[in-house]
């Protein structure tokens, strides 16, 4: 793995700012300013610089993938949506990768255990690791194990 520096991005898809009032029987009842507070506290108990985003707009969220290659920073994604269609952002996440960046995609539910068309995944290939089904803790998770990766 190419040296990098220890600022990390956590990128959240479409509909992830509504968490706390969106389906809290499957995304649980914490807001995403919770989700921000303990992804940066998880991060500088790893030493890591931990900056979370949201946006529901595709474009963005590759612009984020575009700047991660060009300033060399590990990224945490959850895709929420766009991980079952967008190949432009399937794209941008491999860019990632082949810039010798982690990439870890990162799921609250658990997408295989649900609708049908949630099952398959446009950013799993090129990711790097993918964790599902463990709430916020799959952030802590990921989180780890970019730290581990950039060691």
């Amino acid at each position: 793995m190419r040296t990098v520096t220890r600022n990390v991005i956590v990128v959240n898809g479409p509909n992830l700012g509504r968490l706390g009032v969106r389906e809290p029987d499957v995304y649980g009842n914490e807001d995403m300013a919770s989700l921000t507070k303990q992804c940066e506290r998880w991060g500088r108990e790893l030493g890591l610089h931990v900056e979370v985003r949201q946006s529901d707009d595709e474009a963005e969220m590759i612009g984020w993938m575009h700047r991660a290659v060009d300033e060399k920073t590990p990224v945490v994604m959850n895709p929420a949506a766009f991980t079952h269609y967008s190949y432009g952002l399937s794209d941008a996440a491999h860019m990632v990768t082949d810039a010798g960046l982690p990439l870890l995609e990162v799921h609250i539910s658990n997408p295989s255990a649900r609708d049908a068309f949630r099952k398959h995944s446009v950013i799993s290939p090129v990711a790097t690791g993918t964790i599902t089904g463990m709430g916020f803790y799959g952030y802590r998770l990921a989180l780890e194990a970019v730290a581990h990766l950039i060691e």
